[in-house]
């Protein structure tokens, strides 16, 4: 290796995000799996990145032996301390510089495609390791481009793919639209991490309150559910967890500023916001309003109720 690899290493560690020490050993192993390509599988090689001059040093290691039996990786003590160490002792493992530009064209591409190979497959665990801890947040995005009725977003770092199912029934987008989504699920495939957004999930209307209203950020009002009919209609659940604050007027904002920009990003879905009850049947008759409830017959074992309007 003639040239120098720390400004390399050091551009592509910037560049991905990779750490330095991972890009270092990917061109020592590297390296190492070329130089058995060339001078033979059999023989015992190191490979060590020296920084001071930028190069991948290549070790043949040779043990002092009494009678070689093995010409690949042993060597006499009478050789070992004419060629190799003046003070060699029957034993010693001794360390022979290997030339680098011995290397054939074949065994250099091969060392070039598993360099290449080992900071692609670190920089999908850097994105996975991000991304996996952010499963029920809100990530925004670009629209990139359209696999048959899937849209496919780029989130900055990685692509995220928008499936059909996720969807909201009549809501378009073109490429270069900006469109903002619930993390549904990420996952690590043979292609590396697979981002799965949602735009019907109930957390998609939680989440943007969540940024609208300040007082549910700070845990002042509690989201205690919400159901929705994505792109038609939704209803969410509110407490107050201070008797001062009114969470619905809290949710409403004013003259209605906050549910608006919730509205307008769910591109029209109507949004009905409910005080929660502790009480089954009260909490599904203000679920309900303004339909009057008549009757409600309560399944407590199966968790169910018939209600009558």
């Amino acid at each position: 290796m003639l040239g120098d690899l720390n400004r390399v290493i050091e551009q592509v560690s910037k560049e991905k995000g990779i750490d330095r020490e991972i890009i270092v050993k990917a061109l020592e192993e590297a390296m190492l799996s070329a130089a058995k390509k060339t001078f033979g599988h059999e023989k015992n090689i190191e490979a060590k990145f020296k920084p001071d001059v930028g190069e991948v040093e290549l070790f043949e290691i040779k043990t002092v032996v009494e009678q070689v039996e093995d010409a690949g990786n042993q060597v006499t003590l009478a050789e070992a301390r004419e060629k190799l160490d003046p003070d060699a002792e029957i034993g010693d493992e001794l360390l022979a510089k290997l030339p680098a530009e011995k290397f054939g064209r074949v065994a250099a591409q091969a060392a070039k495609q598993n360099i290449i190979q080992r900071v692609r497959d670190a920089e999908r665990d850097i994105v996975y390791n991000e991304f996996k801890g952010r499963k029920g947040e809100l990530a925004s995005g670009i629209v990139q481009r359209f696999e048959k009725k899937n849209i496919i977003v780029n989130l900055g770092r990685t692509d995220a793919i928008l499936p059909e199912r996720e969807q909201i029934p009549r809501e378009r987008y073109r490429q270069g639209d900006r469109i903002r989504a619930y993390i549904l699920d990420v996952e690590l495939s043979s292609k590396g991490p697979q981002i799965i957004l949602s735009r019907t999930h109930p957390g998609l209307l939680i989440k943007l309150y969540a940024q609208e209203v300040p007082e549910i950020y700070e845990g002042i009002v509690e989201v205690k559910g919400a159901a929705r009919e994505p792109g038609g209609r939704a209803k969410i659940a509110v407490i107050s967890n201070d008797s001062d604050v009114d969470p619905v007027g809290a949710c409403v904002g004013m003259r209605g500023t906050r549910v608006q920009a919730v509205v307008q990003e769910l591109r029209g879905e109507r949004i009905d916001i409910v005080l929660w009850r502790s009480d089954p049947a009260e909490y599904v008759c203000r679920a309900l309003a303004p339909a009057q409830v008549s009757k409600i017959i309560m399944d407590e074992d199966g968790r169910a109720m018939e209600v009558i309007v």
